[in-house]
């Protein structure tokens, strides 16, 4: 089932790299007490992650600290070292945005947000969605519905609906 606005987030163990290679992120303790954007995607390095999505973030985060936004999280079904290289690549890691690896896709399973499309090689891979999460519980969800398409769950889209 699906995750929905009103709804806690499972608690969920993530990658990502430190200075001493990959470390552990606890998201429970990530969102406690804190209002925070969370955005998944399909993958590091694909064209609408890379060209759309992680810019709106870019492009919004200033607005979103403007409105209390403690943090903005990305998270991608992939491992911390792709998702390291990735930030870099973007620029997200130079504005600042938080890059998670769920690389076994149990917190995407969790929140039932997996879907596998083999003829690009995607299996359980996370769909696309932004959310503002307030101290764990879900406060707003966009969801995007259509494959390869960044408009519902962009950095904008999500700022306006605060």
């Amino acid at each position: 089932m699906a995750i929905k606005k009103g709804d806690t987030l499972p608690n969920a163990t993530f990658l990502v790299m430190g200075d001493e290679g990959p470390a552990t992120v606890d998201l429970a303790e990530k969102l406690k007490g804190r209002k925070v954007v969370l955005f998944g995607l399909p993958g590091a390095f694909t064209r609408t992650c890379s060209a759309a999505h992680v810019p709106s973030f870019i492009r919004t985060k200033d607005a979103f600290a403007e409105k209390g936004v403690d943090e903005i999280i990305c998270v991608a079904v992939n491992d911390p070292f792709v998702m390291k290289a990735w930030a870099e690549n973007t620029g997200a890691e130079d504005a600042g945005l938080t890059m998670l690896a769920d690389g076994d896709a149990s917190f995407t399973k969790a929140i039932g947000m997996e879907f596998t499309a083999p003829p690009v090689g995607f299996y359980d891979r996370c769909k696309r969605f932004s959310m503002l999460v307030e101290d764990g519980v879900v406060t707003i969800l966009n969801e995007e519905e259509a494959a390869g398409e960044c408009s519902i769950s962009a950095g904008e889209t999500l700022l306006e609906a605060m």
